[in-house]
């Protein structure tokens, strides 16, 4: 990460090194006229503007208001995940004790990487690239996290794409996935009756109308795209441009709408459910602690892979959307804010989902257990069916899956704020050309479009649950240990803590106070809980085949994934191996000098709080450097001559 360019302290004057003709002119014949500047000259060029290294900063995009950095990041962290996994995980590993384990692995893992990410973020106002200037060597944990957004908003899409079919098959009267549609007489008849495959016309739906599954064979047979479907995706990604159009300007008030929605839909669903029959049963189901779990490794790791994913760490969204704050925003109660939201949604959207789950249990007469499942599952199957049980289904279904778009594109905008604020802080001379900035938003959005056609074919769905499963899991720990790892120890846990203090201006006892608990976290409990993810992760992923329904993924399948998992984690022993091979000296001094913070890592400290660059401490200076002399060290040197004469 080392500049081609000379580093100096901001408001330092760049020294210019003699060239070796003139040393010795100097040393033998003592100072020429042709050597010596005259003092005209010398203001004349002191004079002059400074050429575009000694100002390399390019104003920065700033949210437009308080609200819109809380709602983005809200909208951001309450996806489809608080939907349709943290009901399911709570039922299986517990029902009200899962809570438990959730909530510690929360306030020792979620919360101190959250802070982390955004103080990083908003400390050195950069993307998840560039902020590494803080620590050069950790320039790969950047680029791991661009290619776990690429990976995840390859897939994300996609089950945007999936909501829009169902969004427009839903203004169908009565709906195609019900009884009540005359396609589905007789496969509901034969269910009644017990007779045949016991498959829901909402099954059958998902299966053959949306997925087009039952035409492939495998991973190794794709198939041909299903062309509703593009046309369904082509829409998410022409709606994600035109809001993404103008960056955070656009996008920080589109969330106005698409990060409230949800809540509003979550409440009436709520108040819905409670007026059905059977909904105390299915929140019974949900609730209902098993004491016996919580010595179960599996809980503890369900409940920290869900506060870590539900959270969005490590992927570069906070991190991107942070950077856009003021400097001395008090990124310690966003925290706090968003983490609470967030979790909230979880805990409450599993009344929404278990009530009325519960209600389709009781018309069935079965367990709740037998129709609650998890993922698109959840979203396209079970829950369909049951809003199809309701009177006025088709407003029900209307409204849930409005609310499931809201839910995907808040979460996709924060991954491709990721992406893109990545490349304009790499490439700055994007940003303040407003075509270049559209067209490479343009081009990024259609090879997203392009390569996202595989995940719409007959067998897309086993390369959706492949991408899926693997892009988000030992790859993203790894890199947020890194990050852990790397400014706790190379950065400076201690240095960190006062970059924090030094934002929020006015910071109040409990803010100093949570930081010594912080400190903590990032120095010992943190990456301790981490490791034991990771271990779990593995030893799960060693053990357990990957399959979808009742396909089982082959060898090469599952291999494959794994590589997609190690090509985002890899990065990091990449960049730091460039970046030690691009400092000089020992190995040691090498190391010693890649994990140093580079020249213009505080400058964007320096222009928010208003120091000069006299009262900033001097940074290094990396060589070779030049030195420019004036007449008066001419002078100094002839009196030194003539003395010694």
């Amino acid at each position: 990460m080392k500049s081609e360019e000379p580093k100096a302290a901001p408001g330092n004057t760049i020294l210019a090194k003699p060239t070796t003709t003139q040393q010795n002119a100097m040393e033998v014949n003592g100072p020429t006229k042709n050597n010596v500047a005259s003092p005209t000259s010398q203001f004349q060029s002191e004079a002059q503007p400074p050429a575009p290294v000694s100002d390399p900063h390019i104003p920065r995009e700033q949210w437009g208001g308080k609200h819109e950095f809380l709602l983005s990041c809200i909208g951001y962290c309450v996806g489809l995940g608080n939907v349709w996994r943290f009901p399911y995980l709570c039922y299986r590993n517990g029902g009200g004790v899962f809570l438990i384990p959730y909530f510690i692995m929360l306030f020792f893992t979620g919360v101190p990487l959250f802070l982390m990410e955004l103080s990083l973020g908003q400390y050195g106002a950069a993307g998840p690239i560039t902020v590494w200037k803080c620590c050069p060597l950790l320039k790969g944990i950047g680029i791991g996290m661009l290619c776990v957004s690429t990976l995840v908003c390859l897939y994300y899409n996609v089950i945007i794409a999936w909501t829009f079919y169902y969004l427009g098959s839903s203004f169908q009267s009565p709906l195609p996935w019900s009884c009540e549609a005359p396609a589905n007489a007789a496969l509901c008849a034969n269910i009644s009756s017990g007779n045949g495959s016991f498959q829901s016309p909402s099954e059958v739906f998902w299966n053959e109308k949306v997925l087009g599954v039952v035409h492939s064979k495998g991973l190794h047979d794709p198939g041909p795209v299903r062309w509703p479907l593009a046309l369904c995706l082509l829409a998410a990604w022409i709606i994600i441009f035109l809001c993404m159009l103008k960056g955070i300007r656009s996008s920080g008030k589109v969330v106005y709408v698409t990060a409230t929605f949800p809540y509003f839909v979550l409440l009436v669903l709520i108040i819905k459910g409670a007026t059905l029959e059977g909904s105390l049963q299915g929140v019974a189901f949900y609730l209902t602690p098993d004491w016996s779990r919580l010595a179960s490794a599996q809980v503890w790791n369900d409940a920290a892979s869900q506060v870590f994913y539900s959270l969005g760490i490590g992927v570069g969204g906070l991190l991107s959307m942070a950077s856009y704050n003021k400097f001395d925003n008090n990124v310690i109660r966003d925290t706090l804010i968003i983490v609470v939201g967030n979790c909230s949604t979880s805990f409450f959207a599993g009344f929404a989902i278990f009530s009325i789950l519960g209600h389709m249990a009781w018309r069935k007469g079965v367990p709740v257990g037998e129709v609650a499942d998890t993922g698109p599952g959840l979203a396209f199957v079970a829950y369909p069916e049951a809003l199809a049980l309701l009177p006025g289904s088709v407003f029900w279904s209307i409204l849930f899956f409005l609310m499931l778009f809201m839910l995907g594109i808040d979460t996709l905008f924060g991954n491709m704020e990721g992406i893109t604020t990545a490349v304009l802080d790499e490439f700055p001379q994007l940003r303040q050309n407003m075509m270049h900035k559209t067209l490479f938003l343009a081009a990024l959005c259609f090879a997203f479009y392009l390569m996202g056609l595989l995940l719409i074919s007959d067998g897309g769905i086993y390369w959706f649950t492949l991408i899926d499963s693997f892009s988000t899991s030992f790859g993203l720990i790894i890199i947020a240990l890194f990050m852990c790892i790397g400014i706790s120890f190379f950065y400076g846990v201690n240095q960190f803590c006062q970059d924090i203090i030094d934002m929020i201006c006015h910071c109040p006892p409990w803010c100093t106070k949570f930081l010594f608990f912080f400190k903590a976290c990032w120095v010992f409990i943190t990456p301790f809980l981490l490791l034991f993810i990771l271990t779990y992760i593995f030893f799960e992923m060693y053990n357990t085949s990957l399959h979808y329904g009742s396909y089982v993924y082959p060898f090469w399948g599952k291999a494959l994934g794994v590589c997609i998992g190690m090509a985002c984690c890899m990065q990091i022993p990449i960049w730091a191996g460039v970046a030690i091979f691009k400092e000089s000296g020992t190995l040691k001094d090498r190391f010693q000098k890649a994990i140093r913070p580079l020249n213009s890592w505080r400058a964007n400290t320096l222009s928010s709080s208003g120091q000069t660059a006299e009262q900033a401490e001097p940074e290094r200076v990396d060589g070779p450097y030049t030195v420019n002399l004036t007449s008066m060290d001419f002078n100094a040197m002839t009196w030194q001559l003539d003395s010694n004469a």
